[in-house]
């Protein structure tokens, strides 16, 4: 049967998909232990602001977003794909697959506790196991601030998040000047190079 997302023809059989998926539940598709063989590409974007779409269409339906992103994998050769228990299908990423639109900061100094949620409301707490990092321009010092979510799967923060970190931000002194960052789950994350908010 040939299946359509948003009345456009596609390639990828979401019946495949569906009855690839039957025995697993929600929550509990563990596609890092999935080593399904590389089935090709999909024409499927992850644009920047985190809207998904397929074939030049927008996906509105969440409930098949949801679907799409419980099945999200980021590997070692920086490709993301659609994993399955029985396929393996790149798609392209913009920035990151989510973006982080809230930040909920618990306590202070080197015992905080952030929270993120994301687009899809999962909420995931930054730490050891969920660092933030910031990439900066080094011609224009614009930040790009990320956190990961599971695996090597990332979250870009909404200028509102970032700037909510950057008003809860401590300095620290470092070998190269010194350092603006955050507390959270006992690391602290840098927000930027040394010195960079001194400019």
């Amino acid at each position: 049967m040939e299946n359509t997302l948003n009345g456009s023809k596609s390639q990828f059989s979401l019946q495949d998909l569906m009855k690839a998926l039957e025995d697993t539940e929600d929550g509990q598709r563990p596609v890092e232990k999935w080593n399904p063989e590389n089935c090709g590409d999909m024409d499927m974007v992850i644009k920047a602001d985190g809207s998904w779409w397929h074939e030049g269409s927008r996906i509105t339906r969440r409930g098949l977003i949801g679907l799409f992103a419980s099945i999200l994998r980021k590997d070692e050769d920086g490709e993301t794909y659609l994993v399955t228990p029985v396929e393996k299908i790149r798609i392209k990423v913009e920035r990151a697959p989510f973006v982080a639109v809230r930040a909920d900061i618990e306590g202070g100094g080197e015992t905080q506790r952030i929270f993120f949620t994301t687009n899809l409301d999962e909420v995931v707490e930054a730490g050891p196991d969920n660092p933030i990092r910031v990439e900066t321009d080094n011609e224009t010092l614009e930040p790009a601030p990320f956190v990961t979510i599971r695996g090597r799967l990332e979250a870009s923060l909404n200028r509102p998040v970032f700037y909510e970190l950057v008003e809860q931000a401590v300095e620290r002194q470092t070998k190269e000047g010194q350092q603006l960052g955050i507390w959270a789950g006992g690391m602290f994350f840098p927000l930027g190079p040394p010195g960079a908010h001194e400019i």
